[in-house]
């Protein structure tokens, strides 16, 4: 049974961030990606698209799932979710990778799970602004994104960025694919050997 990619959904979501990562992901077919809401109502995204969450937080099985990806929107710059952040302490107790992008990374550091991780987001100043009790300054990576053990975070500029981090921790591709990958994507550069196969 193909273990689960969680994406969570909601609205205002920006929806290019998670997209190159899910794109391999499900291209790769060796995992299912399931759109989580925070209930089942169908969502509106930055972009206009009308989503409908396959699960609600609730439902989310440790377990089951191999990633949970977050991806940025003005909600994090305007409230927290406390349902949100004890499933990000269970999914931490039982080693399951969590990937942040952009404002979301906020939610990242009011659970706590900056601390002693190396970490990134929109800048430090920007933490430290929307974060008051953010104390993790020492560990604050200035890269685009940033895998520490169980943790991807990244800047809002760095969707690439981030898609190569969550495609290397699962595992999609061998890590020299990923890496040609995302230097056609970063440099519009189609290496000869795929040019050869189109």
């Amino acid at each position: 049974m193909k273990r689960n990619v969680c994406v969570l959904v909601f609205d205002g979501l920006a929806d290019w961030e998670p997209a190159h990562a899910l794109c391999e992901i499900n291209k790769s077919g060796k995992y299912q990606v399931l759109t989580v809401g925070f209930s089942d109502v169908p969502v509106t995204t930055m972009a206009g698209l009308r989503l409908t969450p396959e699960i609600t937080l609730s439902a989310v099985n440790p377990s089951d799932t191999a990633i949970l990806i977050i991806p940025g929107g003005d909600m994090w710059q305007q409230t927290s979710c406390p349902d949100l952040i004890n499933l990000l302490h269970r999914l931490r107790d039982k080693a399951v990778p969590i990937a942040a992008i952009c404002a979301a990374t906020l939610e990242i550091a009011r659970a706590g799970l900056t601390h002693n991780t190396r970490h990134t987001s929109n800048g430090k100043k920007y933490l430290k602004k929307m974060v008051p009790d953010y104390k993790d300054e020492d560990f604050y990576v200035n890269e685009l994104a940033v895998a520490d053990g169980n943790l991807i975070t990244a800047s809002g500029l760095g969707s690439l960025e981030f898609a190569r981090e969550i495609i290397n921790r699962l595992g999609v591709h061998a890590e020299a694919d990923t890496e040609t990958w995302f230097r056609m994507f970063k440099s519009s550069i189609i290496p000869e050997k795929w040019a050869q196969e189109a």
